[in-house]
């Protein structure tokens, strides 16, 4: 299991200094933005084998460029948007925030494009891709959002959507296409299956579960996890890949073996602790 993270920085978010901002940092507890990467991810991570997840950012101006940019790594490391395990994910997104100007439009079918680029490559039925969308508004790019989805339809890929804040997702149900086909406003193709999972977050707070936050976070990641195992077996079926048989338990552990020794820079790794980590090449392209 392959899983990315997209952040919306627009500006619908508000000024990130400003308690009333959904980016605002709390010292006390996490924003809506913290608190479902930490439910969904706590999660997803155990289905992936070396924690590195890229995570990207949409709708900001960063490093004082005049237009927005829409698919940028959020340790600004292009080359290297890798994240190790939630805590480096929540660690890039805190460092992100002073260094970019929120901005806009909300365009998603950069970063759905983008993992989609990934996805075409292991045709074999032994990765799988999970994109984690974060937003708080309004679709700007619904056209070319649905033309990506239906593309994507093709792929080992599903698509998370978890909508923060107060506005009005009704666009977001459109995506979640649960009673009908998404069809490409571009090409008039029909997707070849659902890939999307929407979950509005304010649905799991307000008390709802009691007040307790790690409950609230724990049917949240329920229901967003729903959709994913029919999604992969759909997929699966549809390329005709059948269940690998189970590999036959060892009478021993393998022995331990060191990690291998840093260079001279020192460790290779995407968050501070964790040496030896060498993540996959990341085109740029």
């Amino acid at each position: 299991m392959n899983f990315t993270v997209a952040i919306d920085f627009t500006a619908s978010n508000g000024n990130p200094a400003q308690s009333s901002s959904l980016h605002y940092i709390n010292p006390y507890q996490p924003n809506q933005y913290a608190s479902a990467i930490q439910a969904v991810g706590e999660i997803i991570q155990d289905y992936d084998s070396d924690k590195l997840f890229p995570v990207l950012g949409f709708g900001a101006r960063i490093d004082n460029t005049q237009a927005p940019s829409h698919e940028f790594a959020v340790n600004f490391n292009p080359s290297n948007p890798y994240c190790q395990g939630v805590g480096g994910i929540l660690h890039a997104y805190h460092s992100a925030l002073p260094r970019v100007q929120l901005y806009g439009p909300t365009n998603f079918s950069p970063v759905i494009n983008h993992v989609a680029r990934f996805a075409q490559a292991p045709r074999d039925g032994s990765n799988y891709f999970v994109l984690l969308i974060l937003t708080d508004g309004i679709i700007t790019d619904m056209t070319q959002t649905i033309h990506a989805i239906v593309q994507a339809s093709t792929l080992p890929m599903s698509i998370i959507i978890v909508g923060v804040g107060n506005a009005e997702f009704d666009a977001m149900d459109e995506l979640d296409a649960d009673d009908h086909k998404l069809r490409s406003p571009m090409t008039g193709r029909y997707a070849d299956r659902d890939i999307v999972q929407f979950v509005p977050f304010r649905d799991f707070m307000g008390g709802r579960y009691g007040g307790d936050l790690n409950t609230s976070k724990m049917y949240l990641a329920k229901e967003v996890l729903a959709e994913i195992p029919d999604q992969v077996v759909s997929y699966m079926k549809i390329r005709g890949f059948k269940p690998r048989p189970p590999q036959q338990q060892a009478s021993a552990p393998p022995p331990f073996q060191q990690p291998p020794p840093s260079g001279p820079g020192g460790p290779v790794h995407s968050a501070p602790g964790v040496p030896g980590i060498q993540p996959p090449p990341y085109p740029t392209a």
